[in-house]
């Protein structure tokens, strides 16, 4: 029997970046198939009173993310950059754009791939993903075909992520990666596989 892990993702996220790279495998392994969540944090912090990621506001808490991604991406045999604190492509990046086409992707088979391609431009080779000449790039190296931006910036494909932001506020999700299994709530990417074990558990 193969049981389902809920993958929450905002490009923006550090953190994400390592989950994504690897979950396929991890999940594959335990016989879970996974459910790619995109959604906006934006929205998230704001209701919390923030204006930014916290890893700006609070900077020994920044300071720290950035060692840790370090190690960690080190430690799963991933390249990582740093990003700029000011200027294009600065963090957290505007990943609004990725996530609307990362949503056409999920429902037309290479959204998965295009997620994996856009975090590596980020935070591999520190692109800015606002810059929508690259995501159709990538797009079309996942296997999409066609106008994609167009298909992502139509108003049901908005209304879609929306739902997506909204779902999360319910679920009580509030940073990423986040995963749900069978209604539980596990954050971040060191609790990926706490989620999977749960998961295959049933």
């Amino acid at each position: 029997m193969t049981h389902t892990l809920e993958f929450w993702f905002e490009f923006g996220s550090t953190y994400s970046y390592l989950t994504a790279m690897r979950i396929e495998e991890a999940a594959g392994a335990r016989g879970v198939s996974v459910r790619w969540r995109p959604f906006l944090l934006g929205p998230v912090f704001g209701a919390q009173g923030w204006n930014t990621s916290p890893f700006n506001i609070y900077k020994a808490k920044g300071d720290y993310m950035w060692r840790d991604m370090a190690r960690r991406a080190a430690r799963y045999g991933l390249p990582f950059r740093r990003l700029p604190e000011s200027g294009p492509g600065a963090f957290p990046q505007n990943g609004l754009t990725a996530a609307r086409m990362a949503l056409v992707g999920m429902e037309e088979g290479w959204g998965e791939a295009f997620t994996r391609a856009v975090y590596s431009a980020e935070f591999a080779d520190g692109h800015d993903i606002a810059d929508t000449t690259l995501l159709q790039r990538l797009a079309a190296e996942a296997g999409a075909t066609g106008d994609v931006l167009a298909r992502a910036q139509a108003q049901g494909n908005k209304d879609h992520l929306k739902a997506n932001v909204e779902e999360a506020f319910r679920l009580g999700i509030f940073g990423a990666p986040s995963f749900i299994v069978d209604g539980d709530l596990y954050w971040g990417d060191d609790r990926l596989e706490d989620a999977l074990d749960a998961a295959a558990a049933g």
